[in-house]
């Protein structure tokens, strides 16, 4: 094993506790501030369906759309900017690209577009960029943030005519990209579909994927220490995903759970993956707060939300670095007094989350 893979990256945490009852909890903006999501898991114990009410939450996850070979210009199109950006709400990423390698695109909803090139497009695109953080010894990656809609960037102007002509003539990049917008308006959709004949554009629903843990150990948690808790959801993720029953076993006699503890007769996970705004994410956080407040069922629920690995960006537009691992992700423990607490991590390199 060479010595890089023998050393633990460093890892950062965040951790808040608070009510949903305290006005000042700022559990709505940490949410929002991750904007490109691919999967969200959501664990409920002594559960093996879960009710019709969440059910509805699952699979009413807003549509978004794949287009194959799209050139990034299209993406300064006057009318899509008008009916999409300029509206707010709007997230795409490249699809199937990757941060330590590729170039990679972003659209978040505050009208920023972000790319991550390396020195070789970046000098081809010739607009003003910024060496990024995780270069090592050389400048081998530069980044190019704009705000389309900064009043420089309108349509006409002289930013958007370099950055058209970059993207058109010299670099000329294309990629396959994820789009979706909130709510789902039928000017959007009629933006998107315009797109048919030049390039393949297909509407896409999430995925939804259940399974029942059996027989899981978990800790008793008490106020102010959930640390294990990503021990625990992180072994379910691993039991869930496994194949090969070999795996789990070994994987179950290696972690003991730490005292005091108790033992679930089963527990329901719940993942649904695709392109997931934030908003969908509020809506499920609401559901599962009324779930909780039934009588007779546990006492806690957990949601843990995956950003994606190589996506350009993470927390609130801030640059994201792979190099390792990518994490950067949240997972939200709720309990039926109305009290929560938050974990949100990232990997080596990327700037502390909110």
């Amino acid at each position: 094993m060479s010595a890089d893979l023998s050393r633990t990256p460093r890892s950062v945490l965040v951790s808040d506790r608070s009510s949903f009852r305290d006005e000042k909890n700022r559990l709505s903006s940490q949410v929002e501030q991750l904007h490109l999501n691919y999967k969200v898991s959501v664990l409920l114990p002594e559960c093996s369906s879960a009710p019709a009410h969440l059910d509805t939450v699952f699979n009413s996850f807003n549509s978004f759309y794949l287009i194959r070979k799209l050139p990034v210009y299209e993406l300064l199109d006057k009318h899509f900017l008008e009916s999409a950006v300029y509206q707010g709400s709007v997230y795409g990423l490249s699809y199937r690209t990757r941060i330590d390698e590729d170039s990679c695109v972003a659209l978040t909803p505050n009208g920023h577009l972000s790319l991550s090139l390396d020195k070789d497009a970046f000098e081809l695109l010739g607009v003003e960029g910024k060496p990024s953080r995780f270069n090592h010894r050389t400048n081998c990656r530069y980044v190019v943030s704009v705000d389309l809609t900064d009043s420089s960037m309108a349509p006409g102007g002289r930013g958007y005519q370099r950055l058209l002509t970059g993207l058109r003539s010299r670099l000329q990049l294309k990629t396959d990209f994820l789009l979706s917008h909130h709510p789902d308006q039928i000017n959007f959709i009629c933006t998107v579909q315009s797109h048919k004949g030049k390039n393949t554009c297909n509407r896409c629903q999430s995925v939804i994927m259940t399974s029942v843990v059996q027989t899981m150990s978990c800790e008793v948690f008490q106020v102010g220490k959930t640390r294990s808790m990503f021990d625990i959801l992180g072994h379910v993720e691993i039991r869930c995903g496994c194949r090969h029953k070999l795996s789990v076993v070994l994987l179950d006699t290696s972690l003991v759970c730490p005292e005091p503890n108790t033992t679930l007769s089963r527990a329901l996970r719940v993942s649904v993956c695709g392109l997931l705004i934030p908003q969908d994410i509020h809506r499920l956080i609401q559901q599962i707060r009324g779930y909780l407040e039934q009588p007779r069922l546990a006492s806690w629920v957990s949601l843990t939300v995956h950003g994606f690995a190589d996506s350009p960006v993470s927390w609130g537009g801030n640059e994201h670095g792979v190099l390792r691992g990518g994490e950067n992700f949240y997972s939200l423990l709720m309990f039926h007094d109305h009290t929560y607490h938050l974990h949100l991590a990232t990997g080596a390199h990327d700037t502390c989350p909110p």
